[in-house]
């Protein structure tokens, strides 16, 4: 977890509009923020985010074809691997 102490030593850039342009923050910080990323069990992950649809549906698919037949299992457990 991102320590909220580190909140105020955010700071922003603007432009000469006076838009924000760029965002300052401690190194510390940022390898918070690179470690969460790596971490699968963030759900930040880049994998969580480009799993092939094909494979997110699977699970669902295979569960929906085994009702007719009454097999079926709570929907928690679809995540329990």
């Amino acid at each position: 977890m991102i320590n909220p102490s580190l909140e105020n030593q955010i700071r922003y850039v603007t432009n000469a509009a006076g838009e924000t342009t760029d965002v300052l923050i401690p190194l510390n910080l940022w390898q918070q923020i690179v470690g969460a990323l790596r971490d699968s069990d963030s759900g930040l992950a880049w994998i969580d985010e480009h799993e092939p649809n094909a494979q997110l549906l699977t699970d669902p698919k295979t569960s929906f074809q085994q009702t007719p037949s009454g097999e079926t299992f709570p929907v928690s457990q679809l995540w329990d691997d």
